[in-house]
Parts: structure tokens; C-alpha cells; sequence
């Protein structure tokens, strides 16, 4: 009963809230204050790590935290260079979550004549993801240099160290404040959740096993939406049709009414006016649409 799993996630940035926000949602309660870097789960044996991002996959490599919530980016990075020094890697990517979405993207100089990766060949492009852009360069027949270069990588080229950067980007507003024009996105990243590959005990299996499946339950119905309707029994096949990421309906004979019956359905996609609209054509009434809290599958 003394075992406590331990969850790593940002300290500070973009990922933090969120992840806190999807822990809670799994019926996590956390005991933190804000200059804690450990979170205390007061009702389940997990901790929550407050660590910088980059070194989530190293403490789940080394089995020091059972599971992190990281960017996809950070993960793949760190796994390209355990594969590079030929050491296993001893994390799996698991749930992709719907947080954290960013893009990872090759940046030219506006006076340069450097304008696809095509003009990369010969070419020294700066990056704080080497292993990932090495292997894209690799995969692409592409020979490049590439140098690794920690933060304000779009400095790079204005000091000279580079011809062409590549970083992340989400609105391009850095990228064109340094006089650099938007490439070719190599890779579309969200956060991640990354599990342990090392042996557990049974305890910690088990509780492993449920907070991964809850998360996932979480991430069913933040979009999904429980659906009821009365409807001709000959449009059920229309109205399945109409609805976005739905499964077999739940059919109700209606006592007295003829041919019509009672629908309802769980809807794993967003439901606009239009598709109800639609579903009015084909002769659905009474349509209710309600959020989901929770689903287990």
C-alpha cells in the first residue's frame, strides 16, 4: 500500500494546465501548492513530478516516473537518440491527447534563395530537434548539416550559424518578426502520454492500467455528445448516416405511436446546427443533444 506511481509533467508552459485539468477530469485529486514541484494524489498512490518537458522521456527511460504527458515532439526527439547511440528505448508512446497541437517546421530567410527543402542540399539548417531533422533529411535523400542550437533558434541565421532553421511554430509571428518565411512542416505534434516499459509490480500495473483508461474515457467525450430524438423507424438507416463518428443507435418502440420510435445515440464528433437541421429533413423531432461526462468502454 506504500507504492506510489509516479506522473511527470511540465512544470511551466503550455502543457501544464492542461495536464493537471485531464488528471483532475480522471477523478484525481491533487495536493499542490504553486512553488511545490511535487503534487501529492490524495485519493489514488500517484505523485505528479513538476519537471521541465525535455526531461520527461529520460525520467520514464529510466523508470524514475512510471508515466509522463509530454509533446509528441519531445518524445520522438529523445527516442530518435537513444536509437542513435544504439540503446533501447524503454518508453512507449501511448494516447495522443487533444492538447498541446503545434508543428514542427522548416524557416528560410526572406533575402535568402533557399525556398523548399530542395535548396537544402549542402546547406547548414539549425534546429533544437537534430535527431528528428537528420532522420527527415535521411529519409529524404537530403544532404544537409545539421546543428543543434538551444533556444531563440531564430537568431541562427541573422548570427550566421545557419542558412535555414527549424522549429516549432504555431501562428508564425516569430518567424516573420526575424524576416523568415514559413516551409515545409516535417511533423504535426500534440501532447502524449508515455508509459514505462519497465517491469512493474502487480499494484502498480493495475493502477497504471486504470488511469490510462481513463484518460481515454476523458478523451471519448470531449467531444462527444449523447443524442435523443423520436424518429420514423424507416429513417434509422439516414439518420445513422447523417451522424458523425456514431455507432449502432439504441431503438425504442413508443407506446401508441406507429412506426415511430425513440433514438438515441453517442456521437463521438461535434454536432452543429446543420446536422440537426438534417436530421429534421429526414422526419427526426424532439431532438435533444446533451454532453457527456464520462464513458468507459
Amino acid at each position: 500500500m506504500n507504492e506510489r506511481i509516479k506522473i511527470a509533467i511540465q512544470k511551466s508552459g503550455r502543457l501544464t494546465e492542461h495536464s493537471i485539468t485531464l488528471l483532475q477530469k480522471c477523478g484525481l485529486v491533487i495536493s499542490h501548492t504553486k512553488d511545490q514541484l511535487i503534487g501529492y494524489g490524495e485519493n489514488m498512490p500517484f505523485d505528479i513530478m513538476f519537471v521541465r518537458d525535455d526531461d520527461i522521456p529520460g525520467l520514464i527511460q529510466e523508470n524514475l516516473c512510471e508515466i509522463g504527458l509530454v509533446g509528441a515532439n519531445v518524445a520522438i526527439e529523445k527516442k530518435l537518440s537513444y536509437e542513435a547511440d544504439q540503446s533501447s528505448c524503454e518508453f512507449t508512446l501511448m494516447s495522443p491527447l487533444d492538447f498541446g497541437h503545434c508543428k514542427l517546421s522548416f524557416a528560410y530567410p526572406d533575402s535568402s534563395i533557399i525556398r523548399s527543402i530542395k535548396d537544402l542540399e549542402g546547406k547548414t539548417i539549425a534546429t533544437s530537434y537534430p535527431f528528428t531533422v537528420r532522420n527527415y533529411f535521411t529519409e529524404n535523400k537530403i544532404n544537409a548539416n545539421v546543428t543543434e542550437f538551444s533556444g531563440a533558434v531564430e537568431l541562427a541565421p541573422s548570427l550566421g550559424k545557419a542558412d535555414a532553421i527549424c522549429d516549432l511554430v504555431s501562428t508564425g509571428n516569430t518567424l516573420r518578426a526575424h524576416n523568415l518565411e514559413l516551409g515545409e512542416t516535417i511533423m504535426e505534434s500534440v501532447a502524449t502520454v508515455l508509459k514505462s516499459n519497465a517491469k512493474q509490480s502487480q499494484f502498480k500495473n493495475m493502477w497504471i492500467d486504470k488511469i490510462i483508461e481513463r484518460i481515454n474515457g476523458v478523451l471519448q467525450v470531449n467531444e462527444s455528445k449523447y443524442i435523443m430524438m423520436h424518429a420514423p423507424k424507416n429513417a434509422i438507416n439516414e439518420i445513422t448516416n447523417l451522424l458523425p463518428g456514431t455507432e449502432s443507435p439504441t431503438v425504442i418502440p413508443l407506446d401508441g405511436i406507429e412506426g415511430t420510435v425513440a433514438v438515441h445515440v453517442v456521437c463521438k464528433e461535434t454536432v452543429f446546427w446543420e446536422t440537426l437541421e438534417d436530421l429534421k429533413e429526414v422526419g427526426a423531432s424532439s431532438i435533444l443533444v446533451v454532453p457527456v461526462e464520462k464513458m468507459l468502454m
